[in-house]
């Protein structure tokens, strides 16, 4: 009875280390992130500028509802963009993928263009991109539908 007592009073510990440990990863900031910390729809809101071969400044908004499949797919449902004054609407069904670390950091990339660095909270609630393509200056917040 002894023994079984001590193995279980070690099993038991043994656990709480392990799901400590597992809650203060990321420098003790708590648990860390993955694809699964961004899961449902998003609004990125952006503005800034693409600059042309000739080195003119074109001003450059969006707003856009992206979904987060929670597996590093996302799809676009839609939005709005501004290029130098031309507004366009952008069409349901676009797709891309994203990769997000443990440190809450990644990339995401639209299917065929953009591509963009991500930063996001540990809760998944809200982030901020900003695009990695040559000759754009273009950067925004993500933040989860309620």
């Amino acid at each position: 009875m002894r023994t079984w007592t001590m193995r279980t009073l070690i099993a038991v510990l043994f656990a709480g280390v392990i799901s400590s440990a597992a809650w203060a990863d990321n420098n003790g900031r708590g648990p860390g992130c993955s694809e699964a910390t961004l899961r449902g729809e998003y609004v990125f809101t952006a503005s800034g500028f693409n600059i042309s071969a000739a080195g003119v400044a074109q001003p450059k908004a969006i707003v856009e509802l992206i979904e987060f499949h929670g597996d590093g797919a996302l799809t676009v449902l839609g939005g709005t963009v501004s290029i130098n004054g031309a507004v366009s609407q952008i069409a349901p069904g676009g797709a891309g993928n994203y990769t997000l670390g443990p440190e809450c950091n990644g990339t995401l990339n639209f299917i065929p263009a953009p591509s963009f660095s991500l930063f996001v909270e540990r809760d998944g609630k809200s982030g901020w991109m900003i695009q990695t393509n040559a000759n754009s200056v273009f950067q925004g917040t993500l933040t989860q539908r309620k």
